[in-house]
């Protein structure tokens, strides 16, 4: 189910809870909803969308991928970006990592690491932003 863009900045700042297999569903609408806003979105947090999980999605050069409770656990080669955010207003400067490990767990609930580079890991560490509460 599509659902409607999250702008509320006090419930977007609260730290999400892990997901559970009860939260596949929420992963289902967090895609769903990330594709219908394929034009101007490359990834979503479930707070987006209204739910206070621990669940992105986001597009893996030209595939989408979901994951819960992702959680960086190494990064390397800092840099300046600026990003925008469907639930925000306008764009905003933040530091990113060039290069970034993630521990995550797969739809099954398995952990699995993987590490990202480039624009798909400055994606991830913005939806990650948003399960701790971290606005842009």
């Amino acid at each position: 189910m599509i659902r409607e863009i999250m702008k509320d900045e006090t419930f977007l700042a609260q730290k999400a809870e892990r997901a559970t297999v009860e939260d596949l569903r929420v992963a289902a609408d967090l895609l769903e909803t990330l594709c219908a806003h394929k034009d101007g979105c490359v990834g979503m947090a479930a707070n987006m969308i209204g739910v206070n999980k621990r669940i992105i999605a986001f597009d893996n050069e030209g595939s989408y991928v979901v994951m819960f409770n992702p959680e960086i656990v190494k990064k390397s080669e800092p840099y300046a970006a600026e990003e925008g955010c469907l639930s925000l207003a306008g764009t905003r400067k933040t530091k990113r990592w060039q290069s970034i490990k993630v521990q995550y767990q797969t739809a099954e609930f398995q952990t699995r690491y993987k590490t990202f580079t480039g624009w798909t890991a400055e994606i991830i560490q913005h939806e990650i932003d948003h399960c701790e509460g971290i606005l842009i």
